[in-house]
């Protein structure tokens, strides 16, 4: 049943649908993946963290590159070919696995590439939206894609982990393939023109320096793009590892890890509910300064759980992390998107994902090196150690920021590049 206010608009629809179908494939993939290494190819702690590594890699050699592109380029059948790319790369997997011939190596040049395709479909989708829908519609529509992103959350690992148990491993892949093949679908059934932008002569380093100039020349966008680069550098610790972690030293199955993470990601959905509301009852900057320092404070749960009741430590900072992630991402892309020139905003957000994705490579390969050389409970507790550093940065970074029209980049005037 269609409800009020976007969902009527029948292009944002479509985007919206597009977009549950390959997140909830994304979220399953991301379970999976690593089950298949640990299960199948018995891979080590290292290994796995290479994984997380080569999954984010793209946007550290990359993603600056596309936010220019996608300020030149239609951004529709970006989104489309890099869904239909994904899924294809996917498929590789268990028909490989199917003669017998899977490998990490391929597992991890498969990953790769699908970070690549991910990289061109996460930065165009979110330089797509403000062609699609008005200003005004901006939180909305964020808040929209981020409940997208958050059943995904929930839905996802306990789907993955149940279709790991029950297929063996590779076959569950085929339900990621298929998302990112339905999403393409959608993504084709859009309607409202998409002008070609003006043709540029300047050369693409002169643009992403454009990019640059503008966030690090902007408190605002400053402060959001290095927490963006220090939460990522901590959290991607926490996330190469997390699976080994509770597979390995906590001792639970493939289906009880999903179950377990569908329980802790409810808050990602309660996040995704109530952003707007957050946001209205306190100013922008103070949602991300107070959220941010919780986050840092309910990380520190992590390292604390144990098998039986200390899976409840698990649980707390689970919830509580995924409903602060959320309420923090749909406030801080929505200002971003505000207060940033059109014809900057793909460079603009490219630079704020480059800051953000581009740290995780990095903390992917530490976390496995910490993992290697003191396990993976140390290692955990150092990514909890850096994500409170963090909001504590914030919170004092900031404590005297106001934000006014005045005072946006949409108002002012932009660097020279």
């Amino acid at each position: 049943m269609i409800t009020g206010g976007l969902l009527r608009n029948d292009d944002f629809r479509r985007l919206w649908i597009g977009d549950a179908l390959s997140q909830f494939g994304s979220r399953v993939g991301v379970l999976v993946v690593p089950l298949l290494a640990i299960e199948t190819l018995h891979a080590t702690a290292f290994e796995v963290s290479l994984l997380r590594m080569l999954d984010t890699l793209a946007y550290l050699l990359l993603g600056l590159q596309v936010g220019a592109w996608c300020d030149r380029l239609r951004i529709r059948p970006l989104l489309i070919a890099a869904d239909v790319g994904r899924a294809l790369i996917l498929l590789s997997i268990p028909l490989a696995a199917a003669f017998g011939a899977l490998t990490l190596a391929q597992l991890l040049v498969a990953v790769f590439a699908v970070g690549v395709l991910t990289v061109v479909f996460d930065i165009a989708h979110q330089t797509y939206l403000p062609r699609l829908v008005s200003r005004d519609d901006l939180l909305e529509g964020n808040a929209r894609l981020q409940t997208n992103l958050s059943v995904a959350a929930v839905a996802g690992p306990s789907s993955g982990g149940f279709l790991f148990q029950l297929t063996g491993g590779p076959g569950s892949l085929l339900v990621t393939a298929f998302g990112f093949l339905w999403s393409a679908a959608w993504l084709r059934r859009i309607q409202r023109p998409e002008p070609r932008p003006q043709a540029v002569k300047r050369r693409l380093r002169t643009e992403i320096a454009e990019g640059l100039k503008l966030v690090f020349a902007d408190r605002l966008l400053r402060a959001m793009g290095i927490a963006s680069a220090v939460i990522s550098l901590f959290q991607s610790i926490h996330l190469a590892l997390v699976v080994v972690f509770l597979r390995r030293e906590i001792g639970l199955s493939p289906a009880a890890i999903g179950l377990l993470s569908t329980t802790t990601l409810l808050g990602a959905l309660a996040g995704a509910m109530t952003a707007r509301r957050v946001s209205a009852k306190l100013s922008e900057v103070e949602t991300l300064r107070l959220g941010y320092f919780a986050f840092g404070v309910v990380s520190a749960f992590f390292p604390l759980t144990m098998p039986g009741w200390g899976l409840i430590s698990y649980v707390i900072a689970g919830f509580g992390g995924s409903y602060l992630v959320i309420v923090t991402n749909v406030v801080a892309v929505s200002l971003q998107q505000s207060i940033t020139p059109e014809r900057l905003r793909g460079r603009v957000n490219a630079t704020i994902k480059f800051l953000l994705f581009g740290a995780a490579p990095i903390g992917s390969l530490l976390g496995g090196i910490i993992a290697s050389g003191f396990g993976t409970r140390v290692a955990l507790s150092v990514a909890a150690a850096g994500l409170f550093a963090n909001g504590v940065w914030y919170l004092v970074s900031l404590r005297h920021h106001a934000l006014s029209p005045s005072k946006t980049t949409m108002d002012g005037p932009v660097p020279p590049a």
